[in-house]
């Protein structure tokens, strides 16, 4: 089934995706470095996309519910497509522009994402989510571990702006490479309008408990445990280490880790899978915690390497189960719920922790950072439905087991 054209369009469609998601802030930081793009424009910029992508998701959501899924892919990766031009010719000339670019563009990656995971439950029969999902996680792994030297080396030899222009490429392969999937079940039919969709899908999530729960450890590590890191790990690399090599090896290590995890996760179906999920995600607390003990260098990058195969057991578990147990109908809404809480969330933990840091030091900021990354994932495992990620009323009306048309044998 994996290797079957419609599945291949649509890993070949994410990873484009994923791979102009990554590239844009990466190459606009470039532009910083040879003095194309000041700093504070950069803020801007990212600001725009991170507001565009998050005004995107629900909206995304409700969209690839009421229409086809298919559809929704294409536009969202057309407009960031025409965006991106338009944002590579105005950071020299019109920032105002620019950053207007800069939203549509994240419009764009918000608007795809629950499509895609949508479309996935669509295209790959369920005994097969997982390996398809952890295919979909690789493709994003390597892309972020090649790309960054890949884009430095060819920064040398051509602007960052026309780097940038070559994103615009990516979205169209992304807005043009995936086929239709299976028949989608009837969706909303928009007399309750976008709010009351909204409200079905988010109703629809709480009758899963193991999502509610897994979803809110998700979000306290992301805001709480990436951003630490982010904003320490720097410090400490330069401060305790004396090298930017620890930051490198450290950021490295944890791309490697999570190719390792979904490695992993393609060849095996742990017999608990909700419970080595959330204990694969409590293991991003080593990261923390490596930062704040005096261990050496080794042992912190050993300990984002954990990080990163827990981040990974948990994501395929994670997208496998949802694609699994909740209404297809209500799939790209609920979907929409995980990517608005888990990455919306983050910049309020970035905006806190520096001046966390500044104020009571690394210390306690890790301590805290790590204790979240672990006790969160420990008490949502104590959900009644938490130890397979499957809600006990999901005869009610989930996908099941038997592909995309389960909802109707079941």
């Amino acid at each position: 089934m994996l290797r079957e054209g419609a599945f291949i369009r649509l890993w070949t469609a994410t990873t484009a995706s994923g791979l102009a998601t990554w590239a844009m802030p990466f190459i606009l930081g470039l532009a910083v470095l040879d003095r194309t793009v000041t700093a504070a424009t950069l803020g801007v910029l990212l600001a725009a996309r991170t507001a565009g992508f998050l005004a995107a998701v629900p909206v995304g959501g409700v969209l690839a519910d009421r229409h086809s899924r298919r559809a929704i892919v294409r536009w969202a990766g057309l407009a960031a497509a025409v965006a991106t031009p338009v944002l590579a010719w105005g950071v020299e000339r019109s920032v105002p522009l620019a950053a207007a670019a800069a939203a549509v563009v994240g419009a764009g990656q918000g608007a795809c994402r629950p499509a895609f995971q949508a479309l996935t439950a669509e295209v790959v029969p369920a005994h097969r989510r997982q390996q398809a999902n952890a295919a979909i996680t690789l493709a994003v792994r390597v892309t972020t571990l090649v790309a960054p030297a890949l884009a430095a080396l060819l920064v040398v030899l051509v602007p960052a702006r026309t780097l940038l222009l070559a994103t615009a490429a990516l979205w169209l392969v992304a807005a043009l490479a995936p086929g239709p999937g299976a028949p989608a079940p009837a969706g909303p039919s928009g007399r309750a309008g976008f709010v009351g969709d909204f409200r079905a899908g988010v109703s629809e999530a709480r009758r899963h408990p193991w999502f509610v729960s897994g979803l809110g450890a998700l979000t306290l590590v992301i805001c709480l445990g990436y951003s630490a890191t982010a904003v320490v790990l720097p410090l400490v690399s330069r401060d305790r280490y004396d090298t930017v090599a620890v930051l490198a090896l450290a950021t490295t290590a944890y791309v490697v880790g999570a190719l390792a995890g979904a490695l992993l996760m393609a060849r095996r179906q742990p017999p608990s899978a909700g419970w080595t999920a959330l204990g694969g995600l409590g293991c991003y607390a080593f990261a923390p915690l490596a930062l704040w003990l005096p261990v050496p260098a080794a042992a912190v990058v050993a300990a984002y390497v954990v990080a990163g195969i827990g981040i990974e057991l948990f994501n395929v578990t994670w997208f496998t189960a949802i694609q699994r147990e909740v209404e297809p109908r209500m799939l790209a809404r609920v979907s929409s719920l995980d990517f608005l809480l888990s990455y919306g969330l983050a910049p309020v933990g970035l905006a806190l922790i520096a001046p966390a840091v500044a104020t009571v030091g690394t210390g306690p900021v890790l301590t805290v950072c790590a204790a979240a990354c672990l006790l969160a994932p420990l008490a949502a495992a104590f959900t009644p439905s938490a130890r397979h990620f499957r809600s006990a009323d999901a005869n009610a009306g989930g996908a099941g087991d038997a592909g995309p048309g389960a909802a109707a044998a079941r």
